[in-house]
């Protein structure tokens, strides 16, 4: 694919890319409101069904979007275009449904639950398989991003948001072997945690 500002790319390798999508979130970044608007619209959907991807529950899900669709809202100024704004959604998503995961917990730890309050009531989240290896796998990212931070967005971006290697490579501005290395040791550390 040619662009005549830059000669060949090689970003727009993915058959997927939605090239109107990306000239929208252009012209948000670059101030136009209108466009803005029309982005939130048309990325709310995909951003939903990434979230619940980290958080079982539609509700909690539902705010990590809220939270995701803000943060686009009042950072699309940030995004430089020089990967696709898919590429930067997708950190903004995995970065807003940890976040919101965080921020459940220590809700959480600080106030009873349902079930802490009845005796013998069960907590939906340790008796649901789905529920449970979500919880356990933000756990384990938590685990992981305490003991090595370094592999924490490639992993996320390689397992849940699933995107390519060389994606992750352009986002974050790594190594190709850089970024498959860490994913590697990443996987290793979130797989003994879960263990």
């Amino acid at each position: 694919m040619e662009n005549s500002d830059k000669g060949p790319t090689t970003r727009r390798s993915a058959a997927r890319v939605d090239d109107s999508l990306e000239e929208l979130a252009l012209r948000a970044r670059d101030g136009d409101s209108a466009a803005l608007d029309d982005l939130l619209r048309r990325i709310q959907p995909e951003v939903l069904r990434r979230c619940a991807r980290f958080l079982p529950y539609r509700q909690d899900a539902e705010e990590a979007c809220q939270d995701a669709l803000l943060r686009v809202a009042r950072n699309i100024g940030g995004f430089k275009g020089d990967s696709l704004f898919t590429t930067w959604l997708y950190t903004v998503v995995s970065n807003s449904a940890r976040q919101t995961y965080r921020s459940m917990k220590r809700r959480s730890a600080e106030m009873p639950t349902e079930a802490d309050r009845i005796p013998n009531q069960r907590d939906p989240r340790t008796t649901s398989v789905i529920a449970g290896s979500r919880i356990d796998l933000l756990e384990a990212l938590d685990q992981l991003e305490r003991d090595r931070p370094n592999l924490v967005a490639p992993l996320v971006l390689r397992d849940l948001c699933q995107m390519d290697y060389k994606e992750i490579a352009d986002e974050l501005d790594l190594a190709l072997g850089t970024v498959k290395s860490r994913i590697h040791e990443g996987r290793k550390h979130v797989r003994a945690s879960l263990q």
